[in-house]
């Protein structure tokens, strides 16, 4: 039996932090991986200075700030055998000005914006979209419907920075998941068509089903088909051709109940892990109350088992960690899965599985624990720290205060 095709998703939030001085003796751009850092000047590209005094930090250091192109080093196969990194609610961005006029009553995910998200790797965006105002909005939800205090901006502005990534990179592949409150009829037909986006929308009607492979990825670029689109509203797929995430996706169950060592539950609308039932696999890791100060550490060592928990069953602010977080882990998952390296710099370009090339990486991979979330909220034009509880909505997790969102 061939191994089962994964594709993962990891939903991390971006801290905002204050980072303390600590001299650095790297001329500007050149500290590596954990060199101690006094800014991101100092370090070299593709890493950040951030700081974990959780996992026992003396201070600031480079740690990784983007994503390995998997496709950039095992080329070609089918979309679904690679992992790609989607970020939670993308849109709620910490600063974002509000559209309203009022003052935001909400959490915040994200401290970048969606462009330099994709710029940096992320491939997958969640997104809550709600009637609001005339059009179809960003919103946090207050039962299940948006108000002022809860809006980020109309859709369609997010929706354009993704256009013109898709436009500038086009051998880019990027998936939305939609949290779908819009009952304007056609509503995100017209979204999408006024992003501009359709043109680059893979159809359903050839999404494969049954678990079948998906097309190889350089069939999906030259056939232009590099958005995929799903939604949590099943009746759009017959009346908008918007695939119904369900009938396509696998996910764990999110919350405490998905971390418990060992165990990887399915989430109840999904069907089990090992029914072969679809291709795409989504993978939560978080707990239901977060800890902010935890988070880079909760990045940094639990995600790895996880992840080998989940691989059985079937058969988060992303840049804080001690070093090397999330991207590592999907480095390694990558590397095991498309060329059975331990990490996916060590694989080799029509090598047979298993043999790779030594790029003093360790051939262990660490335990890498997953994600403590956590958000903010803005009261008053201040920013408050919040250990609210988290729910899993799809592919993302929704902040929860005092059942203020849903």
């Amino acid at each position: 039996m061939k191994p089962f095709p994964f594709f993962f998703f990891f939903f991390f939030f971006f801290f905002l932090s204050i980072l303390p001085f600590s001299s650095s003796s790297c001329s500007p751009h050149s500290c590596q991986l954990q060199d101690p850092c006094s800014s991101a000047d100092d370090c070299a590209a593709g890493l950040n200075c951030g700081n974990c005094p959780a996992s026992g930090m003396a201070g600031p250091s480079c740690i990784r700030a983007q994503a390995v192109e998997p496709t950039s080093i095992v080329k070609g196969l089918p979309f679904n055998r690679y992992t790609w990194l989607v970020t939670h609610n993308s849109f709620s961005i910490l600063g974002e000005p509000s559209y309203t006029g009022v003052q935001r009553v909400t959490f915040y995910n994200q401290d970048d914006t969606v462009a330099n998200q994709l710029r940096n790797g992320v491939r997958g965006l969640m997104l809550d979209m709600y009637d609001f105002d005339g059009d179809v909005w960003l919103c946090h939800s207050f039962q299940g419907q948006c108000y002022n205090f809860t809006a980020f901006e109309p859709a369609i502005n997010t929706l354009k920075e993704v256009e013109s990534f898709l436009s500038a990179n086009p051998t880019e592949i990027v998936t939305i998941i939609i949290e779908d409150y819009v009952h304007a009829p056609m509503g995100l037909s017209k979204l999408f068509t006024s992003a501009d986006l359709v043109k680059y929308w893979y159809p359903v009607s050839e999404m494969p089903t049954n678990g079948k492979d998906w097309p190889s990825v350089t069939d999906m670029v030259a056939k232009n088909r590099r958005l995929l689109v799903f939604t949590s509203d099943a009746s759009k797929e017959a009346s908008e051709g918007i695939a119904y995430q369900w009938k396509y996706l696998l996910e764990n169950e999110p919350g405490d109940p998905g971390i418990v060592p060992g165990t990887c539950p399915n989430r109840k609308e999904s069907q089990a892990l090992n029914s072969r039932y679809a291709s795409l696999f989504l993978q939560n890791y978080f707990p239901t109350i977060p800890v902010e100060n935890e988070a880079c550490k909760e990045n940094s060592v639990g995600l790895a088992q996880m992840v080998d928990a989940c691989y059985k069953a079937a058969g988060m602010y992303l840049q804080r960690s001690d070093g090397r977080g999330v991207f590592d882990i999907q480095d390694r998952i990558n590397g095991l899965a498309l060329c059975g390296c331990s990490i996916i710099s060590s694989c080799q370009a029509g090598a047979p599985m298993g043999v790779c090339k030594n790029t003093g990486a360790s051939n262990r991979t660490p335990a890498v624990n997953g994600n403590i979330y956590s958000g903010y909220i803005q009261l008053s034009g201040s920013i408050l720290k919040s250990y609210s509880g988290f729910r899993a909505i799809k592919l993302f997790i929704m902040l929860q205060l005092l059942q203020l969102l849903l």
